[in-house]
């Protein structure tokens, strides 16, 4: 088995293009084991996950990691508890407001090879915001072939 790199992590490349990043925070996650084995493989999809509070909590809804081969089976897109400190819940509760979600940008490990998730405080784009990000993506490329 290879050591997986520092710099591992999978994005949500959608999330930049559909959202406005106010602020981000890390928080573990609680997973079954074969979901670490998974997410470890890179097969995890966070492309309509989103986050949501619950008694206090933070849970994440949404996220695909799909069952290992041979595994006792389980809900690949069951609801995942986030783990963060209590003083960063009630910021993030605290700056929670109309028009603004919470997402998942990516998932990384840390250097003690933790499975971490980049909690993202977002506010949705419009859809004239979208075309002024292409419009930028495109002037950039043009920009980098001359």
């Amino acid at each position: 088995m290879s050591k997986l790199t520092s710099n591992w992590a999978i994005r949500n490349r959608k999330a930049s293009f559909d959202y406005f990043f106010i602020r981000e925070y890390n928080a573990g996650m609680q997973l079954i084991g074969s979901e670490v084995k998974q997410i470890r493989a890179g097969k995890v999809s966070l492309t309509d996950s989103y986050c949501f509070f619950d008694n206090g909590e933070l849970f994440v809804k949404g996220m695909n990691i799909p069952p290992v081969e041979g595994a006792t089976g389980y809900d690949p897109i069951r609801v995942r508890k986030l783990l963060l400190k209590r003083s960063e819940l009630n910021k993030l509760k605290k700056e929670l407001e109309e028009g603004m979600t919470i997402i998942i940008n990516k998932i990384f490990m840390n250097e003690k090879s933790f499975i971490k998730a980049e909690v993202i405080l977002a506010k949705g784009k419009k859809n004239y915001d979208k075309r002024n990000s292409i419009k930028e993506k495109e002037i950039s490329k043009q920009l980098k072939q001359q």
